[in-house]
């Protein structure tokens, strides 16, 4: 007598196997297939053409379809996916969030020489740095212009201008590394509000879609409901 080989044992009652993946999840781990919008559905039948209705598909799958929805979509309108639109799908599918505050993440990384010329051309462009060069030019002037004494930097004051001249070398390629860092912050800047609006218009179309899926279904329950309502009003009239 050949022994019956052991059955596979039935998924529990609170799991179920995934028709995408075949992997048994926990059911507060699956969506209903005909609950996710036409669109996201379509693209996961394009890959899986045997899904029935009714199906169940994990959480971790319906994800990575949406990334791969999201990539299309993007690749459909640009012609071609960078990678700043890989990382928007994929924070997409992920829920993730992609707003992040470039001031602080841009002021750590800075080195020793380049908090050195944010500091000298915050000085360099304030009423303070005016006030305090407009007393030292005129100190340096009321003091070499006084007779009966002798001056250290007589009249037309050759020294000052040297001084002034050196300053203004010096001061000009400060202020110019300042700038550079300050469109670098600005580029960072606006590449997160790229990102950030590229999301956000995708949520919308999304909700767009899911609200009126939503609404379709509702209609078509409505109308089944108004249907045998009026099918059970026909049959106490008989």
């Amino acid at each position: 007598m050949v022994d019956k080989a052991p059955a596979s044992p039935a998924p529990h009652w609170d799991r179920q196997i995934c028709a995408i993946s075949g992997r048994e999840t926990p059911r507060k781990d699956l969506v209903n297939i005909d609950t996710v919008r036409p669109s996201l559905a379509a693209r996961i039948r394009k890959d899986h053409p045997d899904l029935s209705a009714g199906v169940w598909v994990s959480l971790d799958e319906l994800a990575r379809y949406r990334a791969l929805y999201v990539q299309d979509l993007l690749k459909a309108e640009s012609g071609e996916l960078s990678e700043m639109d890989r990382q928007v799908a994929d924070s997409l599918a992920r829920q993730e969030t992609l707003s992040r505050n470039i001031e602080d993440g841009f002021s750590e990384n800075r080195t020793l020489g380049e908090r050195l010329s944010d500091h000298l051309a915050k000085f360099g462009g304030s009423w303070t740095f005016l006030i305090v060069f407009a007393l030292f030019l005129a100190i340096w002037m009321l003091i070499n212009s006084r007779r009966g004494a002798e001056p250290f930097d007589p009249y037309p004051f050759i020294l000052l201008n040297l001084i002034l001249s050196t300053i203004a070398a010096i001061q000009a390629p400060i202020i110019m590394m300042s700038q550079h860092r300050q469109e670098a912050k600005d580029r960072l800047r606006s590449l997160n509000d790229y990102r950030v609006n590229l999301k956000a218009e995708l949520e919308i179309r999304h909700l767009h879609e899911k609200i009126d899926h939503l609404i379709n279904n509702q209609w078509q329950r409505l109308a089944e409901i108004q249907q045998l309502q009026m099918e059970t009003m026909e049959e106490k009239r008989k």
